[in-house]
């Protein structure tokens, strides 16, 4: 028997290669390749064997196992005991956590496994390059390296790897370019490598992967326009390009048989410019696609209209014009729709009415000048997520929206130009998850009917002439079981009296809580440390007064904290030091006095945070006297 022959099931050549990426291992928190002992290298964890030649095909170690895998592997004995034996109920053990290696990946494993098909390291904590040596391995057809620390560039020996149809390779820290050879694997099917930093410009040999149905080269780095030739992908069904540096105009498809299988197009956040080509509407199975985010200008393409597989058109921060074509109104499966922040013009077709599906339109920041919300509105049978902002609405909130046939879900109205009161009946909207009046000109309280909305989660309220007291806020949902709210912002209105209500009743999920510049008064309620949620909390430029409550260090989770220009008066009190979180603190422009509670988070903010309290003193201002 040859020296790299068959000994004992298993291949020397195969446990030296297995043994020399062991060595390279330095963190083995799952304790998995502590079975990596004996002769026998097709029974140790994460290895498979060939049953017709006892070959090693596949490795498989991924950082991630569940609870049924990870409590089914009857050859893991001793894994993770010390842990296992912290813990009182299984079902709390993150698995996700505890399992993964850290280490490099040795060229040993090109040199040795010549018959590996499957490789797979994904969710671990693996860095170094990916071996050119890999390039060796001619059976391989997965590879998932996933999910690590893996940086360099991408091996070019990779072209060598015929029968390779997985590349997944996302999630790393890869740089350098993307190589034109890996056009020659020919077979490839999936290769993705979104989530690195890889530069450089599309190689246009990519036209040649006949066989490619999905290409993810999202979030990276990459420059220079889209290749022509990946019109000529006849097998795509998935291609994500966005959040890149990709510029010019969008070149594909060319011919109306190009690419029948594409599915799924982004090309959002990017650089693109020029018109939106006709020809896109020939990608007769494209169910979603998004445009978002470039320089894209000149009118929305009639011929979208042929898209009648799609489900989700987003087109929103770009230059377009025009008006919304009618031919949109064919597209029956259609459920998201956004222009917003183009410069389309109206009217609106009306014929958009028969969008049967139609769930979420976004038209703001538009040149609509649409004066009132059209009547079709009300007969889009799904239509539950309106966003109208700065669309030039004038008078009362529009009360069409008490007779849409579909639950509202999300109403954003702000910026526009309305006037008078909030309408009681908002409080009838049952199911509204979020309201956005914002940056208008209403002038009224806030109406008790408010308080029925039992799932509102965000309330956005500012830049408005509101007056009256805040309290009903705080009692939105008060009389069901649970609150939804986790926003809210009422700032820059003439709301008045005091804010008792703030922690009361179930409101304790609220993070974010704009009340600056307004006319509250009084003393803040010690109640306010309940809302133990609180990432955000402004009441700047009003006129609390009185000691801030200790109880504010109940916070823990703080991380900004604005109440300048009150008459807070006492001391800072030293529970603020429990707020580890807190980045960013203003207490400038009151009346408090003694020294500022000496450590950490309070000792590192400038003197800035605490100017304008001329009883104040200690770091970081002036030393106090003794």
């Amino acid at each position: 028997m040859a020296s790299f022959g068959l000994s004992h099931g298993c291949y020397r050549q195969d446990r030296m290669g297995l043994l020399g990426f062991k060595a390279k291992i330095r963190v083995d928190t799952s304790g998995r390749l502590a079975t990596w002992v004996g002769q026998d290298c097709c029974k140790w964890q994460g290895i498979t064997c060939s049953v017709a030649t006892g070959r090693v095909i596949e490795l498989k170690l991924p950082g991630f196992v569940s609870n049924e895998e990870f409590f089914g592997q009857t050859r893991m004995e001793g894994l993770l005991s010390s842990s296992i034996a912290l813990v009182t109920s299984l079902q709390v053990i993150d698995l996700g956590e505890l399992l993964g290696l850290s280490g490099f990946i040795p060229p040993e494993i090109g040199y040795r496994l010549a018959y590996l098909q499957k490789f797979f390291l994904h969710r671990n904590n693996i860095s170094g390059p990916v071996p050119e040596s890999i390039g060796n391995l001619l059976a391989l057809e997965e590879l998932n390296l996933n999910d690590n620390r893996l940086s360099g560039s991408l091996p070019s020996s990779l072209e060598r790897l015929a029968s390779l149809n997985t590349l997944n390779l996302f999630s790393n820290m890869l740089s350098g370019p993307i190589p034109s050879s890996l056009a020659n694997v020919k077979n490839l099917q999936i290769m993705d490598l979104h989530d690195n930093s890889l530069t450089g410009n599309i190689p246009e040999k990519v036209g040649l992967m006949e066989k490619l149905e999905e290409l993810d080269l999202s979030n990276n780095r990459l420059s220079g326009q889209l290749p022509k030739s990946l019109g000529r992908l006849a097998s795509i069904k998935v291609m994500y390009l966005d959040s890149n540096h990709l510029e010019g105009e969008i070149t594909f498809p060319s011919r109306s048989n190009q690419m029948p299988f594409l599915g799924f197009l982004r090309l959002q956040n990017n650089r693109l410019s020029g018109r939106i080509p006709s020809t896109l509407g020939n990608l007769v199975s494209l169910q979603r696609i998004y445009l978002s985010n470039n320089k894209l200008r000149g009118p929305i393409p009639s011929s979208f209209g042929n898209l009648t597989s799609a489900t989700e058109i987003f087109l929103d921060g770009n230059q377009l014009s025009g008006w919304i074509p009618k031919s949109i109104a064919h597209l029956s499966r259609l459920m998201f729709f956004n222009v917003a922040n183009n410069q389309i013009q109206g009217p609106l077709p009306s014929e958009l009415s028969s969008l049967k599906n139609l769930q979420t339109i976004d038209l703001s920041f538009n040149r609509l000048n649409l004066s009132r919300v059209p009547e079709w509105f009300t007969q889009t049978p799904s239509l539950c997520r309106i966003y109208l902002a700065g669309c030039g609405i004038h008078g009362a909130v529009p009360d069409i929206f008490r007779w849409m046939k579909s639950p509202i879900l999300e109403l954003d109205l702000s910026m526009n130009h309305l006037t008078g009161t909030i309408p009681p009946w908002l409080g009838s909207l049952s199911q509204l998850y979020s309201l956005n009046l914002s940056r208008n000109s209403l002038s009224s309280e806030i109406p008790a009917t408010i308080t029925d909305l039992r799932d509102l989660g965000t309330l956005d309220l500012h830049s408005n002439k509101l007056t009256g007291p805040i309290n009903q806020v705080f009692k939105i949902g008060s009389r069901f079981s649970e609150g939804s709210l986790t926003y809210v912002d009422l700032s820059e209105n003439k709301f008045s009296g005091g804010t008792e209500g703030i922690g009361q009743g179930v409101q304790n999920k609220v993070q974010f809580l704009k009340l600056s510049h307004n006319l509250l008064s009084g003393r803040l309620p010690t109640s306010i440390g309940r809302m133990e949620s609180m990432k955000e909390l402004d009441l700047s430029f009003n006129e609390l007064e009185f000691i801030l409550p200790e109880t504010l260090a109940s916070m823990s989770k703080l991380e900004t904290l604005k109440l300048q220009h009150n008459r807070f008066t006492g001391n800072i009190p030293n529970g603020f030091l429990k707020l580890k979180k807190l980045r960013y603190l203003d207490l400038s422009d009151n009346l408090l006095v003694g020294r500022i509670p000496e450590g950490k988070p309070l000792s590192d903010f400038p003197e800035s945070s605490y100017s304008g309290n001329a009883g104040l003193c200690g770091r970081p201002l002036f030393p106090c006297k003794i």
